[in-house]
């Protein structure tokens, strides 16, 4: 195994990697393979444009595009540089790309194909865009990277980089207000490192392969592969999130480690095709970044037979937090998200900020240097998301007596009925064991005698003939009757972000309009 701890900076990596083995496949995209000395060489020409342009350290360039290789290449020649790369969300509407690209005070944009044409209306609302860059079409008009960068140097630029200084901003999901910036250091990925490397579920067997399918605008798909990089694997990657895609590669290539969210799981557990692909090679799975339905962990466990890690981890905490180990997936605790890693700090408090014993339900707060430096010029919103060293993630949840931390939901989404407190997550378990629920969430809508009440938006399972009763009728006998959703809606698809997080706030504000929520 590769001593991950050696990693002290997210530059270094491609170089360290080159060193032991420069002609080692480092990454696969369709169907266009580089050795990991490629990949030193072309970072390294991509840093020496960055100082060639004249932007001073700690700058920001900005990548609006889908999963590829290049990708890797421009974040780690960004870090190079001592310039920071900002992840854009692709999915989001042009409007909201040109505010991160403004917030951030982007100078250079990288583009993928797919969003070439937003860039003059982007250019006219971000005055501090001077170039823009196509990473994978020599046909645009500005210019396009392997030009920009050919008549650069292949040696490593000399650079003073700091420990504390960034390498990455991801911009949060925005649900409320305007979205903020989360500012990743290089002291924050070698915190992982260590940390995952104690936790025991960081560590892959260098030149095997690695799986990187979630959106490089997401935590949890830069970390899927800088941690294979880190490693000397074969880092494969998809465009984007296509389960007959992820099924054939896995085939293909043998892949022996791979990150999904729930839903990913969910939809590969339910491809035709499933029972036929040998997915045998399969070494570890992880799974995180939302609650997972216990049936449907059950269902992958056996399809997949791999070992399964439970993550649970935040943008601002660098993606870490706990892990659920393998020989934990048995009975109540496939329900939890594990242990915290050695050496980060994990409590559940009270509403006055009291830690609270087991078994009691609270918000979840973090303390480890794999926080956030902060919010981008948002003083004020990072001293109220870190007091006193410790980040207050949103997150409701307890831990048992045995340590395990269970989520329950975001503070924000528990619904208050008569006085109780409701945890959709909850019900959300429960009615997925049924044969028929193919996918469900749950929130709170407005009840003039207990202020709110359970609403159920089901998903049927292919084919499944299935009435409002009798979900109802079914959830009685899994939770309690205060939990139990009063009105069913069935949808065809549940509204979900990229990350696979269920967008509740779509469906529960049709229900609150014209009202001031009052209960939570």
């Amino acid at each position: 195994m590769f001593d991950l701890t050696k990693i002290k900076k997210l530059g270094d990596i491609p170089k360290v990697q080159a060193g032991l083995r420069p002609n080692f496949t480092a990454q696969i995209f369709q169907g266009r393979t580089s050795t990991y000395k490629d990949l030193d060489q072309r970072s390294n020409r991509i840093a020496n444009r960055l100082i060639e342009c004249g932007l001073e350290r700690q700058a920001r360039v900005g990548f609006i595009g889908k999963n590829s290789d290049r990708y890797f290449e421009l974040l780690f020649g960004a870090c190079k540089a001592n310039i920071v790369l900002v992840g854009v969300n692709w999915r989001l509407a042009p409007p909201e790309m040109q505010y991160i690209l403004k917030d951030a005070a982007c100078e250079i944009l990288f583009v993928g194909k797919e969003y070439e044409g937003l860039v003059e209306d982007i250019k006219k609302e971000c005055p501090t865009i001077r170039e823009v860059v196509g990473m994978d079409s020599s046909d645009f008009g500005e210019s396009f990277i392997d030009n920009w960068f050919k008549n650069s140097s292949a040696d490593e630029p000399i650079v003073e980089i700091n420990g504390h200084d960034d390498v990455l901003q991801l911009y949060t999901s925005g649900t409320t207000g305007h979205p903020k910036g989360v500012q990743l250091t290089n002291n924050n990925f070698a915190a992982v490192f260590r940390a995952a490397e104690d936790a025991r579920w960081g560590l892959f067997e260098p030149e095997s392969m690695a799986l990187t399918c979630m959106p490089l605008f997401h935590v949890a798909g830069v970390n899927m592969g800088v941690f294979a990089l880190a490693q000397g694997l074969t880092n494969v990657i998809t465009k984007e999130v296509n389960p007959e895609e992820i099924l054939e590669f896995i085939e293909r290539y043998k892949i022996n480690y791979a990150l999904f969210v729930p839903a990913v799981i969910l939809f590969l557990t339910q491809h035709p095709r499933i029972n036929e692909c040998d997915v045998s090679s399969l070494r570890k799975l992880f799974y995180g970044a939302s609650p997972i339905a216990e049936d449907l962990l059950k269902q992958a466990q056996k399809l997949f037979g791999c070992e399964f890690y439970g993550l649970y981890g935040l943008t601002e905490t660098t993606g870490a937090g706990t892990c659920l180990q393998p020989i934990d997936h048995v009975g109540k605790k496939l329900r939890s998200c594990g242990k915290p890693y050695p050496g980060i700090k994990v409590e559940v408090r009270d509403a006055n900020g009291k830690p609270l014993p087991p078994e009691h339900v609270g918000e979840i707060v973090i303390q480890h240097e794999v926080l956030m430096k902060g919010y981008w010029n948002r003083p004020e919103a990072t001293k109220d998301a870190i007091v006193d060293g410790w980040f207050q993630t949103g997150d409701a949840g307890y831990f048992d007596k045995e340590g395990f931390l269970y989520i329950h939901d975001r503070v924000k989404d528990m619904i208050v009925s008569g006085g109780e407190n409701i945890y959709p997550a909850e019900i959300e378990n429960a009615l997925f064991a049924h044969a028929d629920i193919a996918d469900v969430a749950v929130v709170g809508i407005p009840d003039d005698n207990w202020g709110e009440s359970v609403l159920a938006f089901v998903v049927k399972a292919s084919k499944a003939e299935l009435s409002e009763t009798e979900v109802i009728d079914f959830a009685k006998t899994k939770i309690a009757s205060f939990k139990v959703p009063k009105k069913i809606v069935f949808i065809e698809n549940l509204p979900r972000n990229p990350s696979g997080k269920i967008l509740r706030r779509e469906l529960r504000d049709p229900y609150w309009k014209g009202r001031t929520r009052g209960v939570n």
